[in-house]
């Protein structure tokens, strides 16, 4: 039976454990809401049927009703982190083809590529990056056999089997350097090529497309309608200064694109210019070393001085398969502001770029990746500050529901934490 709760400090009766319920309170937090403002002291966080009703300091949080209260005795409290330009539910063993569908080489389509009914919510690589605090990500394939490397979808990372918040939610388009290696080696053909797409997908939508004559397939030129209309964000990776003007150029000829940046290595030479055009950018949070030609100019302080300059720009993992680390990276980037000019984020800044920054960019924003009213409830309890390194999740709810934390690494672990050698090796423990 629901009991009413007044939330002040003098009145609040205290369970000892998070529940699964989706009507429940978490109070006396060390809280972040994600929305890039600095974490509140003795916070209360209230969820009503899987949704944030209510998240700030204790003062300000009225009275509800709730079956269950958690008071977590100062521990950290964020929204979930949000990875972007994963592959997160596409493989089990890299190695192993039978288990990777991050790639389409093969295929005779690009554009229409829609990895939303490739995802297999049973991945381990999901429960691990569960267990890490990660609620929601965006999957995309990697390279295809042309610079359209599908359509993305932004999952969740819940325990049920439908793992998919928004199909479709994406084209990716490769230019710069892999851009050319796919389109005939040089950037004049990546161009060429791009231009062509568009203009075929434009012919199509308005009822003058010639298969005959055409170089996309019908497939890929209806996929790419969304685009052209702007209906569907267009991700462009690029990493070399020039081929950011390059690609801002291109709003002046096709008004409607929703362009989003991904990599941007060298963004900081020209984030005025993206400011300007109000282009957000998803950048590698731990590019410090030129990599390839195109990221002579990288610099770890990359994202600081985009985000000075007015960027909204979202911290994506080096590495697609590891967005687990992607708290690392962001606390990397808060260790920056100790040293003057070195382009740092505060750290309200520092994690709003792995959770609401991520989630509007991703047209989720109020939705997810933030603490505010009617948001999904995807909270993750820290035992420790979330941007340091040693830190890891104690509890994690999508949608209001707790979560198991539970994958193969963490039984690997369990299994062997126990080195007594009197006992038979635990390969042979049947």
């Amino acid at each position: 039976m629901k009991r009413l709760l007044a939330l002040a400090a003098s009145a609040i009766a205290l369970s000892a454990s998070p529940l699964s319920a989706q009507d429940f309170v978490i109070a006396n937090a060390t809280l972040a809401t994600g929305d890039g403002s600095e974490p509140i002291e003795n916070g209360v966080v209230i969820v009503d049927d899987g949704k944030v009703v209510y998240a700030g300091p204790m003062s300000g949080a009225g009275s509800f009703e709730t079956d269950s209260v958690t008071d977590v005795k100062g521990a950290w409290v964020t929204p979930g982190l949000f990875a972007t330009v994963t592959t997160l539910g596409l493989w089990d063993v890299g190695a192993v083809s039978e288990s990777n569908d991050t790639r389409a080489g093969g295929s005779p389509f690009n554009a229409a590529l829609d990895v939303s009914r490739a995802i297999n919510p049973d991945s381990q690589h999901i429960k691990i990056h569960r267990a890490a605090g990660v609620t929601r990500a965006a999957t995309v394939l990697t390279n295809t056999g042309s610079i359209f490397g599908g359509q993305g979808t932004v999952i969740d990372l819940g325990a049920d089997a439908d793992p998919v918040t928004t199909p479709r939610a994406f084209q990716v388009v490769h230019l710069g350097e892999n851009g050319a290696r796919l389109a005939g080696g040089s950037r004049a053909a990546t161009y060429a090529e791009f231009a062509n797409a568009l203009r075929e997908a434009r012919d199509f939508a308005n009822g003058r497309w010639d298969a005959e004559s055409a170089m996309l397939t019908r497939a890929d030129a209806e996929a790419l309608v969304p685009v052209v209309n702007g209906r569907q964000k267009l991700y462009v990776a690029v990493e070399r200064a020039s081929d950011i003007r390059a690609v801002l150029g291109l709003m002046r000829e096709y008004r409607s694109l929703d362009l989003v940046l991904v990599g941007a290595s060298e963004g900081w030479l020209v984030a005025d210019e993206i400011a300007a055009a109000g282009v957000p950018v998803i950048a590698d949070g731990l590019d410090d070393l030129p990599r390839s030609f195109e990221e002579l100019a990288s610099t770890q302080s990359n994202v600081g001085r985009m985000a000075a300059a007015g960027v909204k720009v979202a911290i994506n993992a080096s590495a697609m398969e590891n967005p687990r680390n992607l708290n690392q990276y962001a606390g990397n980037l808060v260790a920056l502001t100790r040293v003057p000019g070195a382009g740092g984020l505060s750290w309200g800044q520092a994690f709003a770029a792995i959770s609401s920054v991520p989630a509007e960019i991703s047209r989720l924003g109020g939705r997810a990746g933030s603490l505010v009213p009617g948001a999904a409830g995807d909270i993750v309890i820290w035992d420790g500050d979330p941007l340091e390194v040693g830190s890891v999740p104690t509890q994690v709810y999508i949608d209001g529901v707790a979560q198991p934390l539970e994958n193969h690494q963490s039984r690997l672990r369990d299994r062997y934490r126990d080195l007594d050698e009197s006992d038979l090796p635990k390969a042979f423990d049947w």
